[in-house]
């Protein structure tokens, strides 16, 4: 039994699955290499992206499991050739589509008319945004992109995204530049409103607030700062049994480029595939029957404490 296990019996809570959101990463192929990515997405991973045979999986699924929202993931999902095939497919089911979109990507070659596809479809987009300040924004990200991403929601502002009265939902990501907990979603989403829109005339409607998870390429950052151990602590110290809940792993189902199932995108990260069958096979995207996961359990590690640190934090932000 590990660490987050042991806080969870203590606390007399359970986590049982209900999915009704599927999150699917649709490639790892990405036009940056931000600092706290947990898939270590780049332009380097050309390979590691999604063909049709399981982009058309991922739509018989929609037919077979009653989902209400399609969250498409990276990488940049945009750079994907059949982004907008999925994109497409779950619109004439009606189903709710987000896009994590990094906003950079809309002027990459080929991604031209990506916004206006976007809102023509009613895609709810997700835009990562880790500060209102440009210096912040280009550490954690690469030089340029805080001046490109403006460029973008200036774009996204004038398509009508961001504005009550259009129904085209533009929301924010804050992720923390160091090692600390995020501020809540309250305090914080004024201050990106105002800030925003005095000095850039932009416009959103929502702001999610996500803690970083020390996994992966950011994991490899901490430590070389000397800074995860004290990291780890905190997550750990800060546990809240209020979030355990609302927690994305009950109500999510994670694809990977490849057709793997995992309970959220961090355990897709750590290759933490959903139980196996009787016969020691996993279920993928192309076999996985209904009541496979309405049996399943979901997979914990100490990972998840990131998860149900002070104000909680999941894809859609904080949880209590």
């Amino acid at each position: 039994m590990n660490r987050f296990e042991t806080v969870i019996k203590e606390n007399n809570l359970a986590i049982e699955k209900r999915v009704d959101t599927l999150q699917v990463n649709i490639g790892k192929l990405c036009n940056l290499a931000c600092t706290h990515c947990h898939v270590e997405s780049s332009p380097l991973k050309v390979e590691e992206n999604m063909n049709r045979e399981t982009a058309e999986a991922v739509v018989r699924f929609m037919d077979q499991v009653e989902i209400k929202t399609l969250d498409l993931t990276g990488g940049a999902p945009e750079l994907n050739p059949h982004f907008r095939y999925v994109v497409t497919e779950a619109c004439k089911r009606n189903i709710q589509v987000m896009d994590r979109c990094n906003l950079t990507v809309l002027y990459e070659p080929g991604q031209e008319d990506t916004a206006q596809f976007l809102a023509d479809n009613k895609v709810e987009i997700v835009a990562s945004l880790p500060c209102y300040l440009q210096e912040n924004v280009d550490k954690q990200r690469g030089k340029g992109t805080f001046d490109k991403s403006l460029e973008a929601l200036q774009l996204l502002n004038k398509l009508g995204y961001g504005k009550e009265e259009t129904g085209l939902k533009l929301n924010l990501v804050y992720n923390p530049v160091g090692p600390h907990l995020p501020p809540t979603q309250e305090s914080l989403i004024g201050e990106y409103k105002a800030r925003l829109l005095e000095d850039y005339g932009i416009v959103f409607n929502d702001l999610f607030t996500i803690t970083n998870m020390p996994i992966k390429r950011y994991e490899k950052y901490l430590k070389a700062f000397d800074q995860y151990e004290e990291y780890v602590e905190l997550l750990i110290n800060s546990f809240n049994p209020k979030t355990v809940s609302s927690l994305m792993c009950i109500n999510t189902l994670s694809v990977s480029w490849d057709g793997k199932l995992y309970d959220c995108d961090f355990n897709q990260a750590l290759n933490m595939r959903v139980n196996g069958r009787d016969n020691g096979s996993k279920p993928t995207i192309f076999d996985v029957t209904t009541d496979e996961l309405k049996r399943h359990e979901v997979l914990t590690a100490d990972h998840c404490f990131a998860c149900t640190a002070g104000s909680g934090s999941s894809c859609t932000g904080s949880l209590v």
